[in-house]
This record gives structure tokens, C-alpha cells and sequence, in this order.
């Protein structure tokens, strides 16, 4: 896999792609970024934003592109990983992303959520390489919080 080179973080990784690991972004209710139970790390689904703001707003199929959207499930894998690097200090503390949820504010007739999850995944993966492989869910909804496109969740291993 890609980005898996022997002796690199996960942090050289992100930053050989020209990305860093963003503040973690401020929670839009009553919750917390992510939690941690035992050997396992979970975050709470994260937006698309970037300094401070979301990148887009609307459906996927409708205001937003399947490529738009692509690049919002990217930056909330982002901020995943931020949350993640909150909780636990070190990403190379990850043994292993677990799973990844990606709901997708769409169209009825737009059928491409898991197009638009692979935004999250490939990052995951460019990241973390083999120990970014995960279980997925890739699930079409009505609306989002903020009328974001997309939101996504992770759980790992540490």
C-alpha cells in the first residue's frame, strides 16, 4: 500500500502528502471528540471542516460533487486522526484502524457513497498503510448536522 514506507510515522506520512494533523474541531453539541475504552479509541463523527468552518454545505448529487464530496470525507478523516491524536498523544501508538463510518447527506438517486467514503479510506490508509485497512459502512442519509455532505467516524486500536 501506498505511504506504508518502513520507518515513517504517521505524521511523515500526512506530511508527505502536504497535510498535517489539524487542532481538533471544536464539538457542534454536548459530546467529545473521541473516547477511549480499553485498547480501543472512538470518535465521534466529524464534519468537513477546515478553519473552523465547513468546506461545503448541501447534498452530495445535488450542491455538492461526488468529488467535493470526496475531499470532505478526506478532511473529516482528518480530523478523525486529530481526535485520535488527542486521546492517545502519538499516532504510532494506532495498532490498527478498525473501522470506518461515512454517512453521506445525498440525493435519493445518488448511489456513489462508496466512492465518496474512499476519501476517507485511501487517506486512512496513505497514513497508516497496512494497520489502515478497515471494516467500512458507507451510508446514505437525509440530512447531517450543519446541512455538512459528509460525516465520518472512526474506532482504532492502540
Amino acid at each position: 500500500m501506498a505511504g506504508s514506507a518502513v520507518g515513517s510515522t504517521p505524521e511523515e506520512r500526512l506530511a508527505s502528502l502536504g497535510l498535517a494533523v489539524p487542532e481538533v474541531a471544536k464539538p457542534v453539541a454536548a459530546y467529545v471528540p473521541a473516547v477511549r475504552s480499553g485498547d480501543h479509541v472512538f470518535t465521534s463523527g466529524q464534519l468537513p471542516m477546515r478553519s473552523g468552518e465547513l468546506m461545503a454545505t448541501g447534498k452530495v448529487g445535488a450542491e455538492v460533487s461526488a468529488e467535493e464530496a470526496y475531499a470532505c470525507a478526506q478532511q473529516c478523516a482528518l480530523n478523525a486522526i486529530a481526535a485520535v491524536r488527542a486521546e492517545v498523544g502519538d499516532l504510532a501508538l494506532v495498532k490498527r484502524v478498525v473501522k470506518v463510518v461515512v454517512f453521506v447527506a445525498s440525493t435519493p438517486d445518488f448511489t456513489g457513497q462508496p466512492g465518496v467514503a474512499n476519501g476517507a479510506s485511501e487517506l486512512l490508509g496513505e497514513v497508516f498503510g497496512d494497520t489502515g485497512v478497515h471494516a467500512r459502512s458507507a451510508v446514505g442519509v437525509s440530512a447531517l448536522p450543519l446541512d455538512a455532505p459528509v460525516e465520518v467516524e472512526i474506532m482504532v486500536a492502540v
